[in-house]
This record gives C-alpha cells, structure tokens and sequence, in this order.
C-alpha cells in the first residue's frame, strides 16, 4: 500500500485514508488457555453446557468440529463430545480488553470497538507520526503479545469493510493488507456470504438473485439492489466496488441497543423462531459486553408477512446477567404471540433501560446491526 502522507495542508477527507481492523484471535478461550495450562490445545466452549446454555467463543482447536459462537450448547456436545465448557468470566475479559485499548490509544484517538475483541482505528493521522499503517498494526499486534501473552490478527485497508474483510484472511496470528489498487479485485473474487454485512439471510436471497460472487453483486444497478435490499442496496452498491465512505466513530453512549433479521422464507412454527433469537441476543450481549453495560428491559419485535408488527416487552428487577438469560426472556415474550397470526417475516430483540457499571443511565440511540 502506498501509505505516504501527502502535502500536510491536505484535510483527512481529501487523503487516502488508513483504516486498522484489530481481532483477537478466539478472545474468551484464548484467555481461558492462557489461564489455564490443562485447556491448552483443547477444544474449548467459553458458555453454559445446560440445555438452554449458548456457545459465548470457541479455542480454534473446538472449530475444527464446527463449533462456533452463538451455537447452542447441545449442538456444540454433540459436534464435539470432548468439547470442554468454562464459565465465562466477563470481568477478566474486560480487563485485558482495557489493556489492549489502552495500546490502542498510544497510536490513535479515533477507536471505534465492536465488542471487547475487536476495533476499527483510523490512523491515517496518528499520534506517532509513523506514515506506514501497516508498521502501526505490527506494533500493535507485537504490543498485544508482550502485554497480554494473546495474539492478534489484523487487516489493513482505506476503508473498514476492507480492513474488517482483510483480518480475517490471516486469522490466527496474521496480518493481511487490502490495497486500493488491489481493492476491487479482492471483493469481485469473494463469495457474498463472506462479506461483513451479509447475513446468511441475505446471502441466500442474494443467491436466490443470482449473486454469489462479489463479481456478481458489482454486475447489479443500484436501482436493482434498493429494489431487492431497501436501506442496504447503496451499501453493497458500493462495496462491490471497493467503496466504503463510513468513518471511524469513538465510542457513543447509548440507552438501546438491538439487532434484527429478516428471514428469505416466512416462520410459522415456534422452534425455528426461537433459534432465530439466540444469535440475536447473543449480538446484542456482545456489545454491551464491549462497553461494560447492561440493561433490565428486554424487547421481542414480530413482524409478520403482511408487515404488521407486534412488540413485547418486560422489564426485571436487576439487569439482565447475560446472553442466556436475555435469550430466555425473549422466547418467553415471543410465546406470547404463539401461535403466529400469519408468517413471521422478522424478528428483532433490544435490550434498553441501560446503564454503565456505576448505573448511570445514557440518552437513547439506536445500534443498527
């Protein structure tokens, strides 16, 4: 990447900009490991073995049987019988997670964290005054390891939806760069149900469309991605060609955070839209998670076939503990509307009734997903 400064009376908006996407590698259970000697080179689930228990993180060594996050426990066992379950211990991973911010913030203000394992820091003008922003993420990466004896993977690109797609292409321990002479060949050559944004939803009705291929989305109008993808067809209009115009944005205080999908076939029976809440929640949890937060409301929306919607709501007596306890408060709100009246098209669960650690309530705003 050609990643010297130009002229310094250039604004940033004006310059190439240099985006850094930091993912830990197997976050929870690599602490796990790493606290632990006897679940090194083990597969290990970070999460609850009860039946109604969720899959929180995953040691690389239990991904090899295809346990993953979000998975429920039972099918996690079942994958892999020898899989060994550790409580999580939240507050541990939130203290290497400052650890690891605080490194972060020796090279940049502008951090941008998506949960306690991963951010986006534009460097394009960092506080080093280094002009190689792959140099930074080396730094950073090797900083990570001394100080925490955890790896890093890292992705380097002009813009995040690069960034984010180039640090999963050297996972674990690795470092890739998205260039933005090579940018557009990169995303024409990737399957669409890789990119970041793409649901497996979406990927299937993109499929549906004929579109499997970065290649394949470029090939679309953006008259015929708003047809087919409303909100989100200017988005992957533009990142079909490499294009992504969103900045970097610090941290902002929110009182609710939610997150939604829209299913390629209606759901008619109560099962498959209970299964349909546990990557929900665990979405929602993950973020408080990152920002040290939780909240005591809980909120289910059904949007049926014929876009009607019903929401639900209750509000316990202390926050909500975790991705768990969330997700069986939303499956009891959802048996409140079962049987479905007609076919569910949507279903969105939101946390709010916020506050931070020392229970300081924050003003709304919404969290797309």
């Amino acid at each position: 990447m050609n990643e010297r400064q130009p002229a310094a009376n250039a604004s940033v908006a004006e310059r190439q900009r240099k985006i850094i996407h930091i993912d830990m590698d197997a976050f929870y259970a690599s602490v796990e490991q790493r606290d632990n000697p006897e679940l090194r080179g083990k597969p290990v689930a970070v999460g609850g073995a009860a039946a109604r228990g969720v899959v929180a993180a995953a040691s690389y060594e239990a991904r090899k049987f295809g346990v993953h996050s979000a998975m429920p426990s039972v099918t996690a066992k079942r994958k892999c019988p020898d899989l060994i379950f550790v409580k999580p211990r939240f507050d541990v991973y939130r203290g290497v997670s400052q650890q690891i911010r605080e490194i972060f913030a020796e090279y940049t203000p502008v951090i941008e964290p998506l949960s306690l394992d991963e951010a986006y820091l534009d460097v394009t003008d960092n506080l080093k005054g280094m002009e190689i922003a792959t140099e930074i993420a080396e730094e950073i990466r090797a900083k990570i390891k001394a100080a925490t004896s955890l790896t890093a993977s890292a992705g380097i690109s002009y813009n995040k939806f690069l960034a984010k797609m180039a640090s999963d292409q050297r996972k674990p321990d690795g470092l890739f760069v998205i260039t933005p002479k090579n940018g557009p060949a990169f995303v024409e050559a990737l399957a669409v149900k890789k990119f970041h944004g793409v649901g497996p939803a979406t990927a299937e009705r993109m499929k549906r469309l004929g579109i499997e291929t970065g290649l394949d989305l470029r090939q679309q109008s953006l008259a015929f991605l708003q047809e087919h993808f409303g909100k989100s067809g200017p988005y992957f209009y533009g990142i079909a060609r490499g294009i992504d115009e969103r900045r970097v944005q610090p941290d902002r205080v929110r009182k609710s955070v939610g997150a939604e999908d829209t299913f390629v076939e209606d759901i008619f029976e109560f099962e498959p839209a209970c299964a349909e809440l546990l990557p929900l929640a665990d979405k929602v949890w993950r973020y408080c998670e990152a920002h040290g937060m939780s909240g005591k409301t809980v909120t289910v929306k059904v949007k049926y076939s014929d876009f009607t919607q019903a929401t639900r709501s209750r509000t316990l007596g202390t926050p909500i503990g975790g991705a768990a306890e969330m997700l069986e408060v939303a499956v009891a709100l959802l048996a409140s509307v079962h049987p479905f009246k007609r076919g569910v098209r949507l279903l969105g669960v939101t946390l709010s009734t916020l506050a931070g650690n020392d229970e300081t309530a924050r003003p709304q705003l919404e969290l797309s997903f």
